[in-house]
């Protein structure tokens, strides 16, 4: 009877932890496992300013800036990379508080940066779009299709253009 409650118990505790908690594992020394999981953005909350990858986990590679990256609070990950991450350099926050972080004035903005995929290649381009941003084409530049999801995307990093697709985007920056 009493095994029985505590595998209840058990079970019930399981399924209230959330999501971002099995992602975002830590280890002694002030690591942390960051994983995105079926090809999906991620974020695990950190205290750090900078971040650097000591170990990958995942088969798809880790490159910074195209599918890893930091922000005030947080080591992100997408598209398959997964890894283990250190603080580096900047330190920690002051307070440790991620959540009482505000970005000052003209953060909540709208801007247009231009992005293409010279050669058909794959290009990254880097623009931070804030917690709960977003990104749109606003001109097609190129002769070649841009389809959101396959020929570009975007991430709270950046947006990425491939198989030949260059527009100008129109970038919807914002905080939570």
């Amino acid at each position: 009877m009493i095994f029985r409650w505590l595998a209840l118990v058990s079970l019930f505790v399981i399924l209230l932890v959330p999501a971002s908690a099995v992602r975002a594992q830590g280890y002694g020394g002030g690591e942390v496992e960051c994983v995105s999981r079926n090809f999906s953005y991620a974020r695990c909350e950190v205290p750090w300013r900078d971040a650097r990858l000591v170990r990958q986990l995942s088969d798809t590679a880790c490159i910074r800036g195209q599918n890893w990256g930091i922000d005030r609070g947080g080591v992100w990950v997408d598209r398959g990379c997964g890894g283990r991450f250190v603080a580096s350099g900047g330190g920690h926050h002051g307070g440790g508080n991620s959540g009482g972080w505000q970005p000052g004035p003209g953060w909540d903005t709208r801007f247009v940066v231009g992005c293409a995929s010279e050669d058909y290649r794959y290009r990254f381009c880097a623009v931070d779009l804030g917690g709960a941003g977003r990104a749109y084409v606003s001109r097609k530049i190129s002769g070649a299709q841009c389809i959101e999801g396959r020929t570009w995307g975007w991430n709270r990093a950046g947006i990425w253009v491939d198989q030949g697709c260059a527009a100008e985007f129109t970038i919807d920056r914002r905080w939570r």
